[in-house]
């Protein structure tokens, strides 16, 4: 029994299945102060698939709805949404309510490790638990206020980070995030039967470059491959968000942090989709 399992409420009861980890008697009773109606995961188990690019698109469509938006970057060693963003040299504040998180243009609020460090370049070197108690600080001692939507940007894998957010946050959806090809179906597959262990509802698989858009004539090419979300998500029992393209305008933009200036009928069919299963 881990040192952890030995504090937890279950005494070990769990069998040290994380699903039933006896942690998750304390969702609800951090961050009290502010009222954040729904905490949306996004999260996959294979790096470079666009976890970060479908957060920032998610959070940019709901803002673009009038919702009250927030972006928790749980990538702690490897943030980017500020960048997405364009916000950089940021001088933090705090009230009552905790530490104020940068606003974008289109008002979302956006709480990331990269605001704590000198250079955006420096590394974090920390170990599994220093990272998962970030991740704490940020819901509980951040001023998020009246949110409709928080979004969690999770690093890939199923360490220590994944599961301290969804056994201490009141996570009510978890998207899955993965790109055509074979290797990364497998590693996200992972992902899924780890948030069905946990009795977490997930609002369903994006497969993100699914294709990619020429710039010159509007033709599709599977780069990748061939899309293999639909199968996927039937094989695991899941539903099948969309694919989304790669487009160079949205390299272009993202690059010089402009992220909310993208717009296409993918992102609002997507984010209408989410918010009906919320609903």
């Amino acid at each position: 029994m881990s040192e952890q399992c030995k504090t937890c409420p279950s005494n070990g009861s769990c069998g040290s299945d994380p699903g039933q980890c006896g942690v998750q008697e304390d969702k609800g009773l951090v961050g009290t102060l502010n009222n954040i109606k729904n905490v949306i995961v996004v999260m996959s188990g294979k790096g470079g698939v666009g976890k970060s690019s479908v957060t920032g698109l998610l959070a940019t469509g709901l803002a673009k709805q009038g919702m009250k938006v927030g972006i928790l970057d749980a990538d702690i060693t490897g943030p980017s949404q500020p960048r997405l963003f364009g916000l950089t040299n940021q001088k933090l504040m705090a009230t009552d309510y905790g530490i104020v998180p940068p606003t974008t243009k289109l008002g979302i609020k956006l709480m990331s490790i990269n605001f704590f460090l000198p250079n955006e370049d420096d590394p974090v070197i920390w170990r599994g638990p220093m990272l998962a108690g970030a991740v704490k600080q940020f819901w509980e001692e951040a001023d998020w206020r009246e949110l409709d939507y928080m979004i969690v940007d999770l690093p890939p894998g199923t360490g220590d980070v994944p599961l301290t957010v969804m056994q201490t946050l009141p996570v009510n959806g978890i998207i899955i995030v993965s790109s055509p090809q074979d290797l990364a179906f497998m590693v996200v597959k992972k992902t899924i039967k780890m948030t069905q262990k946990m009795n977490i509802p997930i609002l369903g698989l994006i497969e993100n470059m699914s294709y990619a858009v020429c710039p010159h004539c509007d033709e599709k090419i599977e780069i990748f491959g061939k899309s293999q979300g639909a199968k996927v998500a039937g094989e695991t029992g899941i539903d099948f968000l969309t694919g989304l393209p790669w487009r160079e305008a949205f390299n272009q933009l993202a690059d010089n942090g402009k992220i909310e200036d993208y717009d296409t009928e993918e992102i609002k069919e997507l984010v209408d989709k989410i918010k009906v299963k919320l609903s």
